[in-house]
């Protein structure tokens, strides 16, 4: 899958903090101005979010996520999944407002 792309182009928004880049895992955490562009560019590669959306997350989805914690109301999901492999993003916005921590994995 092109998770290295994907990697690449998430890059161009400006974080705040990188806290892991990793050949399958990548972690930093960005303001509020970024989200949009952000999502533009996870959209391109992951198409819209599987959360919040009005349909169930399918189960592997759900397999995927639960070691990560799961997700909850508020935050968001974007899944793309290709035979045995798996791509998804997590973005889990901050109780300060501002801040939102972006996790991008490949199981």
């Amino acid at each position: 899958m092109e998770f290295n792309n994907i990697k690449e182009e998430v890059k161009k928004v400006s974080f705040e903090t990188l806290r892991t880049d990793c050949d399958n895992y990548f972690e930093g955490v960005l303001v509020k101005d970024e989200i949009n562009g952000l999502n533009e560019r996870l959209k391109k590669f992951l198409g819209e979010p599987a959360w919040p959306s009005k349909n169930r997350l399918d189960f592997k989805a759900q397999e995927a996520i639960k070691g990560f914690g799961g997700i909850m109301p508020g935050q968001t999901l974007y899944f793309k999944s290709e035979g045995e492999d798996s791509i998804f993003a997590m973005l889990w916005p901050w109780q300060d407002g501002v801040r939102t921590t972006l996790k991008i994995i490949q199981k």
